[in-house]
């Protein structure tokens, strides 16, 4: 009996032991305590229980299965959840599905492992099913977790089922949610909405990791090493697993891992040959290495052999054309392009690109390819006549008054109350045939077009730059009275003209007075004379014939020269007519000869230089 007291009292001291072990999470001594429980007492069904837990814990999968198939008469349906689970993290998922299908009762914590066999057998119709019930029942902390596995569930069928969701009102509180939404949109083909959302989960994502100093290129480069951990395959789908191979060959490529790059990107092209992403990739590296003639080539290659794949291709080759200037090649590419050719925004890009290269034939073709395509396809429509109207003011702009009268006529006809293509069809008309912008007649009348606007109201609004002077109010007494019933208008006085001095009322006025003094024929020009010197007018002592001497034009036959040292003290004058100004200290031109340098005295010597 003591020794049962002793066994006993050695037992609850080693429960003791497990419950503090995992309340610190030390699962491996916690493990050493059940091994001595279940020493005492081989079938302890909770300390079996507690076995499997840590043993889950500790990552020991394999392990904790046997020991429930070990015991499984014992435990029962005691721990269907941890069979399930175990067998879900080896990858047994068929496994795991039956286990949970099989078990008696459906707890939370068993739909929530459903939820995961079924988004991991890729049947996302009924995972959504069960995560829809598990937000619409429960109630705890883990809410949040279960509406972003929902939002992964929806952007799955989205993306690669291209089912069309309706709006479960997800939030959008968390970097994942954000995410997951993004995704469902892009599938969805809400490109705009999906850019605006996935900048906000970025912002959330940069909000929720602030504290982490480490997050660049390399710090990927860490992070991509954590996806070559064993069984991480079984935790993702294929595409998923596609997406990290295609992430490692752009971080080999973001890296400078030139070689690495192009190893990673011909592998996944081997393995996905008709995927367009792994030839992008590597078309990238040829660009940082300025190798775009090459990357051009492979893009061609690549679109001959997969046509169906051609449309993204055909526009990364296009921008690579347009990279090296050569805005023509880029157009007949883009022209290649069946889908997209007729569509608006392909062919405003293609006819801005032509008249860059000032082909207006060539845009003018695209309009009318464009034009004939909706004709035939979509007449009238709302595509079909903005084209038209595009195409009329094009050639309005560029001088083809008689093919833009002919798509204004047709507008016009679609719509005869379009008073805005009338007036256009009418102003096109008096460029070229008068008789037909008579068509004037049908324009509205002033009056129907004319607004009721009070204009001294709008000249004095806030607004208002100009304001025409108002014209004084009538007063009564002041009104104009009729002819014969009242005094008679007063006359002005007109002032005599002022009459010169020397004016002679007898002598006959000069025929000529009106000209100017230089076109009269009785000019003889100035007078000759002498004229003073231009003293101070120059250079230094220099008079007016110096500077005659000085200027170049004056001498035609020979080259200018500078003058000596006291030629210029003669006192000849420059014709009054000449108009020579002499410059002040100009240099000689290049023709002139130079100044020599004056000579060093010599020691000893007298004199001057």
């Amino acid at each position: 009996m003591s020794s049962g007291g002793a066994g006993g009292v050695a037992v609850a001291s080693l429960w003791t032991e497990v419950n503090r072990c995992g309340q610190s999470g030390d699962y491996t001594r916690a493990l050493k305590a059940l091994s001595k429980i279940l020493h005492e007492n081989r079938d302890d069904v909770t300390a079996l229980h507690c076995k499997i837990v840590c043993l889950v814990q500790n990552g020991s999968f394999k392990e904790a299965l046997n020991v429930m198939n070990t015991h499984t008469k014992v435990l029962g349906s005691e721990v269907v959840f941890e069979k399930a689970y175990c067998e879900y993290r080896l990858n047994r998922v068929e496994s795991a599905l039956k286990t949970i299908e099989s078990a008696p009762d459906q707890t939370d914590k068993l739909k929530e492992l459903y939820g995961q066999v079924l988004y991991r057998l890729e049947r996302y119709d009924e995972c959504k099913t069960v995560y829809t019930d598990l937000i619409r029942n429960s109630q705890d902390e883990y809410e949040e977790e279960r509406k972003t596995n929902l939002a992964a569930v929806v952007a799955a069928m989205s993306q690669w089922e291209k089912v069309l969701m309706e709006d479960l009102g997800l939030s959008e509180s968390t970097y994942e949610l954000c995410y997951n939404t993004a995704c469902a949109l892009i599938g969805q083909g809400q490109l705009a909405e999906a850019f605006n959302t996935l900048r906000q989960a970025e912002e959330l994502c940069r909000v929720s990791l602030a504290e982490d100093s480490d997050q660049n290129v390399f710090d990927s480069k860490k992070k991509v090493k954590l996806t070559n951990a064993e069984g991480v395959e079984y935790k993702l789908a294929k595409k998923q697993l596609q997406a990290i191979e295609f992430n490692k060959a752009l971080l080999a490529m973001y890296t400078n891992q030139a070689d690495q790059c192009r190893k990673l990107s011909s592998s996944l092209q081997a393995q996905n040959p008709g995927h367009p992403r792994p030839v992008l990739i590597q078309v990238a590296q040829l660009c940082r290495e300025k190798q775009h003639s090459k990357a051009v080539e492979l893009l061609q290659q690549f679109s001959e052999q997969n046509p169906e794949s051609a449309s993204g291709i055909k526009l990364t080759m296009a921008q690579l054309f347009l990279v090296q200037g050569h805005v023509t090649k880029a157009c007949d590419v883009l022209r290649s392009i069946e889908e997209f050719k007729h569509k608006a925004g392909m062919v405003s890009a293609l006819v801005t690109m032509y008249s860059h290269e000032e082909d207006i034939d060539g845009a003018i073709d695209v309009f009318k390819q464009a034009i004939e395509y909706y004709q035939a396809e979509q007449p009238g429509s709302a595509a079909h006549l903005a084209l038209v109207r595009e195409a009329a003011n094009f050639k309005l702009k560029h001088g083809r008054k008689k093919e833009a009268i002919s798509d204004l006529e047709q507008l016009w006809k679609q719509n005869t109350n379009d008073v805005h293509t009338l007036a256009q069809l009418i102003s096109a008309y008096s460029l070229v045939d008068t008789d037909k912008a008579k068509l004037s007649k049908h324009l509205p009348s002033a009056d129907t077009m004319s607004f009721n606007v009070d204009v001294d109201e709008l000249e004095n609004s806030h607004g208002a730059t100009y304001v025409r002077k108002k014209a004084g109010k009538v007063v009564g007494e002041n009104l104009p009275k009729e002819i014969g019933q009242g005094e008679v208008k007063k006359k002005k006085k007109k002032k005599k003209g002022k009459l010169p001095k020397n004016y002679d009322p007898k002598a006959t006025p000069d025929p000529e007075r009106w000209l100017p003094m230089r076109e009269r024929s009785y000019y003889r020009g100035k007078k000759k004379g002498k004229k003073k010197e231009a003293i101070g007018k120059g250079t230094q002592g220099a008079t007016s014939a110096a500077s005659a001497e000085l200027d170049a034009s004056k001498t035609a036959t020979s080259p200018p020269t500078s003058p000596r040292p006291g030629s210029a003290t003669g006192s000849s004058t420059a014709p009054s007519g000449s108009g020579v100004v002499p410059p002040r200290q100009q240099k000689p031109s290049s023709g002139a000869t130079r100044k020599k340098a004056p000579q060093k005295k010599k020691k000893g010597g007298k004199g001057g230089w």
